[in-house]
């Protein structure tokens, strides 16, 4: 059986309802922070479910002893958030994760006449180690340039695609057809499939500029 491109779009409705205040252009810079960091937060949740590997300890209740399970205190976790948009879900995903995460910035820019990413920033260790498990915090999937770009770097330095979550706001046909054919043991979570991405590789609807409007710029 081929391995496919694992899409999520939980029906969550909280994710909804966050959706809906993200697409919103009367949505001010403030809120949209608060908007886009519950989004990261619901699908984070949804994304770590039997993601991560747990451990069953003997504990004392104050009644009885019994089992109890624990995520695995040893598992190595890593956040990449791509720079700027990124940022705004980097605090809702960390509200639940149990374990400490180190947090690898990526800064990629999008040239507007190519579409083609640059790196301006890159924080990424030479090497991560094995079984390290990533989440990619973009918010926007759209042309597939810019992940496609993370990917690759990640990939470089050790990382199995298998092991990377990719959560995201939206996502569109030309990201997902590109991670699908280069990595088919990726999974990602969106809180929605817009259809289509226009001349300028803006998702459409979509959310229009994320960072922009996220931080009043």
């Amino acid at each position: 059986m081929a391995i496919q491109l694992r899409v999520y779009v939980p029906p969550h409705p909280l994710i909804k309802h966050w959706l809906g205040m993200a697409r919103n252009q009367e949505t001010s810079p403030k809120i949209m922070r608060q908007t886009l960091a519950e989004l990261g937060k619901w699908l984070a949740y949804e994304a770590i479910r039997e993601w991560l590997p747990t451990i069953d300890i003997q504990i004392p209740t104050p009644v009885a002893e019994t089992t109890a399970t624990f995520v695995h205190p040893q598992t190595k976790l890593a956040i990449v958030p791509i720079l700027r948009a990124g940022l705004t879900l980097v605090e809702g995903i960390q509200s639940v994760l149990p374990l400490e995460s180190a947090i690898y910035h990526l800064g990629l820019v999008r040239n507007e006449q190519t579409l083609l990413p640059s790196c301006y920033l890159n924080k990424l260790p030479d090497k991560f180690e094995p079984d390290t498990r990533i989440i990619i915090a973009e918010p926007m999937l759209a042309t597939g340039g810019t992940i496609m770009h993370a990917m690759s770097e990640l990939t470089q330095r050790g990382i199995d695609p298998a092991y990377v979550r990719i959560i995201a706001i939206i996502a569109a046909p030309p990201a997902l057809q590109k991670l699908s054919e280069a990595y088919p043991t990726l999974s990602i979570y969106a809180a929605m499939i817009d259809e289509h991405v226009n001349e300028s590789g803006f998702i459409v609807p979509g959310l229009g500029d994320v960072g922009d409007r996220a931080f009043g710029t």
